[in-house]
């Protein structure tokens, strides 16, 4: 058992009726991958906010956390996506419109960051959960709010579409 779901089997138990101190030493080993999931879905420089915000989330709506719902992790790293959407709206709202990148030059075809952020919203999410932020399927599922088969077929579809982005051509 690893140190994140040990962590986990005390929360379980123990979350909602969790003072501050308590609370602070259960989230603390999923700081790392929540700020790493916040610089994903938001930003570098919304990454402190985001997790800020998602934190007060957690703490004033911790009653309602549920293990039959999944892990305390999943649930810290569905919060965290939430409130990334929620500040990417808002600077939506103060910016006045989205626009969608360019499709790719031959120049740039083989950067990888570019080809992801090009990707569609719900597969890009999905492949910054799984594989930039390193969370599992199933904490993957409950950010995406879909069932585990779900976030399996939208990465093959990003994974598909990665590589003929990716793709060198001669």
């Amino acid at each position: 058992m690893t140190s994140l779901e040990a962590s986990d089997v005390v929360a379980q138990a123990s979350i909602a009726g969790a003072g501050a101190t308590q609370f602070a030493q259960l989230v603390e080993p999923y700081l790392p991958k929540m700020f790493h999931l916040a610089e994903r879905l938001a930003g570098p420089a919304n990454k402190d906010d985001v997790v800020q915000e998602a934190l007060i989330n957690a703490w004033t709506k911790r009653a309602q956390f549920d293990t039959k719902r999944g892990t305390l992790g999943g649930w810290l790293m569905a919060i965290v996506a939430d409130q990334a959407r929620k500040s990417w709206r808002r600077r939506l709202v103060f910016v006045g419109r989205l626009e969608r990148p360019d499709p790719p030059s031959q120049d740039d075809r083989m950067d990888v960051g570019i080809a992801v952020s090009r990707l569609p919203e719900r597969q890009r999410l999905a492949v910054d959960c799984l594989y930039f932020a390193g969370l599992t399927v199933a904490e993957t599922a409950m950010v995406m709010r879909c069932a585990e088969g779900t976030v399996k077929s939208t990465l093959s579809d990003a994974r598909r579409s990665l590589h003929g982005a990716l793709e060198v051509r001669e």
